[in-house]
């Protein structure tokens, strides 16, 4: 059976009201929850971002779902504390946590003041960071010098089950990557037939028989013209090519990269729909390409309508 889960943004809300939302998505019955992992917004209007991994611990306990983050290690995280973080959760909330990993963007990743490496290096980095984690998991004592630098590290709490590792991708060249090393592939909705080709490539990488999660960004509200206003309001600083999402550093970037986007542009980039009969439409086909968990992630700010609306009017016909 598809999950489908509540997305909590941080870049968007205060921590103390996605727990809130967490547990009426759980209510209403969203069956998991994602959560992005960010220090800086995507916008200034957005004007948030709260600690993802202080916030799990609190969501997991309030509710019974599973939960999954989004995270990027190698720079503004040292491996070893994903591992150890990851490790905790699992422990704590036995089967009920998976991690996706990805090479992160310059926003919340260059705060550290190193250099911003170019894709190829921070791909070898993100593998060595996976190899380091999944033996620390293990139980092996792991010194690993190159990308990044372990000296004899050990995790002595680890959970039965070591949580799985997706690969977070959001090109077919990454997805085919990701495929020969990740658990599984997350990647963000696409039109149709793109979101295909995604799926072609990663199985084509090694990902055949692995799971699949999607990330859908949408925008529900009780009109056209409300969904779209708050999607442009929202999410038009986050509709551009993976280089640009990568690279810019402040907020302020994105906002004025996002001077000349009118609302109209993000029915391409952004599921926009006053209909909940055309957000089944769209999420039975993501359902048909083999998607397993679903993330919905409505990035206006009306969150309470979209939960109790999808829950009572979308959820019911899709499981």
């Amino acid at each position: 059976m598809v999950k489908f889960a509540y997305h909590a943004s941080h870049e968007q809300f205060a921590p103390s009201a996605l727990l809130g939302w967490a547990q009426k998505a759980e209510q209403a019955g969203f069956t998991a929850v994602t959560s992005s992992d960010h220090f800086h917004p995507w916008s200034e209007r957005q004007g948030e971002c709260g600690f993802a991994w202080s916030w799990l611990g609190a969501a997991m306990h309030a509710t019974s779902l599973p939960f999954g983050v989004v995270c990027a290690p190698g720079q503004r995280y040292h491996p070893a504390i994903i591992a150890q973080a990851a490790a905790t959760l699992g422990e704590m909330f036995s089967d009920r946590f998976w991690v996706a990993l990805g090479t992160g963007q310059a926003m919340n990743e260059a705060i550290t003041g190193q250099p911003w490496p170019i894709k190829a290096e921070r791909n070898a980095r993100l593998k060595e960071c996976v190899d380091v984690i999944r033996a620390l998991w293990a139980g092996e004592t792991v010194t690993h010098h190159g990308l990044v630098q372990v000296e004899e590290a050990k995790l002595y709490s680890r959970p039965a089950n070591p949580p799985r590792i997706m690969g977070a991708a959001i090109t077919p060249k990454t997805a085919e990557w990701v495929g020969s090393w990740a658990d599984g592939l997350i990647t963000i909705s696409h039109p149709h037939d793109k979101l295909r080709e995604m799926v072609e490539a990663f199985r084509r990488g090694g990902g055949e028989h692995k799971p699949m999660y999607l990330k859908v960004q949408l925008s529900y509200a009780q009109d056209q013209e409300t969904a779209l206003h708050g999607a442009h309001d929202q999410w038009r600083t986050n509709i551009f090519e993976s280089q640009v999402l990568s690279d810019f550093r402040i907020p302020s970037q994105f906002d004025a990269a996002a001077t000349f986007v009118k609302p109209e542009d993000m029915y391409q980039y952004v599921r926009v729909s006053a209909d909940p009969q055309q957000h089944i439409e769209w999420l039975q086909k993501d359902i048909e390409l083999g998607f397993e968990t679903i993330s919905l992630h409505n990035v206006n700010r009306e969150q309470q309508q979209f939960i109790e609306v999808f829950g009572e009017k979308v959820l019911p016909f899709l499981k």
